[in-house]
């Protein structure tokens, strides 16, 4: 799965996918769900970067907090769900990032690792996005969800699940509007190459959701004794 992620330079990963960033941002080292997160969409004949609130909420959901607001949309089922069928054929984005957070289970411990690509390049996470609209007084927000596949051999130990993680080839057919059966998609759906990542044990105080800072992605040698996945 993805439950955390890393967007620490947002200017620079929206200009890498040909978007400008929006104003006002700035380094995060820890995005949790329920928090806005920047992902990259098509606009016209380009590309768009703007700020969604991680956890979908479908256009057709009556009252938003009634909604369980999925991060993560199952590649394999996304097509037959209706949370998720309508925006992957027509609202498809990309949450670019330097890398994302799992954790191994050891008893009650926790400990987080941080996946990036070994040659630091941005890993680039494909999404759906969706606008909800209050009946009421028409105001509006967006949310957006990341696609999961099955881990590949370097990630299983940790998670049978990690984010489709796209060549920048596959951002070009994942951001296109005009294609809309989502059968073209299957062949990005595949665990990304072990060669081209990197796992490292980090500090525990990614922990905390409160903790949003450069400490959350140091990689330590021993592994944490304390702290939950789910620390407030």
């Amino acid at each position: 799965m993805c439950g955390r992620f890393v967007q620490k330079g947002p200017g620079t990963l929206a200009k890498k996918l040909g978007a400008e960033p929006p104003t006002g941002l700035f380094p995060r080292y820890n995005v949790a769900p329920s928090q806005d997160v920047m992902i990259v969409r098509p606009v016209g004949t380009g590309r768009e970067a703007v700020l969604a609130r991680w956890g979908l909420v479908p256009a057709w959901t009556a009252d938003p907090s009634l909604s369980l607001a999925p991060i993560n949309a199952r590649c394999e089922t996304a097509e037959s769900k209706p949370t998720f069928r309508d925006a992957l054929r027509k609202r498809r984005c990309v949450l670019p990032a330097e890398g994302f957070f799992e954790w191994k289970r050891d008893g009650k411990r926790r400990q987080p690792f941080f996946i990036r690509r070994r040659d630091r390049e941005p890993i680039y996470m494909a999404g759906v996005w969706e606008c909800w609209r209050s009946p009421t007084d028409g105001k509006e927000f967006e949310s957006t969800a990341v696609l999961t596949t099955q881990a590949n051999e370097l990630l299983k130990d940790l998670h049978d699940r990690m984010p489709v993680l796209l060549h920048p080839e596959g951002v070009d057919i994942w951001l296109d509007e005009t294609v809309t059966n989502p059968k073209c998609f299957l062949p990005l759906f595949v665990p990304f190459p072990v060669d081209l990542l990197s796992v490292d044990a980090v500090s525990d105080r990614v922990n905390s959701v409160k903790h949003d800072d450069p400490t959350c992605i140091e990689v330590v040698h021993e592994p944490a004794t304390t702290g939950s996945l789910f620390d407030d």
